[in-house]
């Protein structure tokens, strides 16, 4: 165009706002790892790298041990990936998946947390949602109710 320099042609923004359409799009995701997100994929993407670890370990070696918390292990494994992943991919159906995946995610602390104290015979070996994860810290049983108050902030 007539009045455009090479600089703004070659970056495509236009008028006052600066950005194109694939930035503006671009810049949701970017805000689930920005600042306090940041720590979170961390934390996650850790958990993950935890809990598929032992629980390869466990089923691979001792499964007839304890079936049931090697499995749960498991599950929870999965779920941590996905989290991170999600996190770190960013947009609104992502926030939306990690949202559903963190509300299960302590549904399933708890719920495990819960059993393990009211029958502790069912788990002969601990998983990694025991005793609302104490084993790690209590950070299973913290991590989702972050991730839940970030999702939920960082759609605004």
């Amino acid at each position: 165009m007539a009045g455009e320099t090479g600089a703004t042609r070659a970056t495509g923004t236009t008028g006052t706002t600066g950005t194109t359409g694939a930035a503006a799009q671009a810049a949701p995701g970017a805000r689930l790892v920005s600042g306090p997100g940041l720590l979170l994929v961390w934390l996650y993407g850790v958990m993950s790298v935890g809990a598929v670890s032992r629980s390869v370990y466990q089923i691979a070696t001792e499964y007839d041990r304890a079936p049931l918390a090697y499995t749960l292990s498991a599950i929870a494994a999965v779920v941590y990936a996905f989290i991170t992943y999600t996190l770190f991919r960013g947009g609104e159906k992502a926030r939306r998946a990690a949202l559903v995946c963190c509300a299960a995610e302590l549904v399933g602390v708890l719920t495990v947390g819960t059993w393990t104290l009211m029958d502790p015979s069912a788990f002969p070996d601990a998983t990694v949602w025991s005793d609302y994860g104490m084993g790690y810290l209590f950070i299973p049983v913290l991590l989702p109710v972050t991730g839940m108050l970030w999702l939920r902030r960082a759609r605004r």
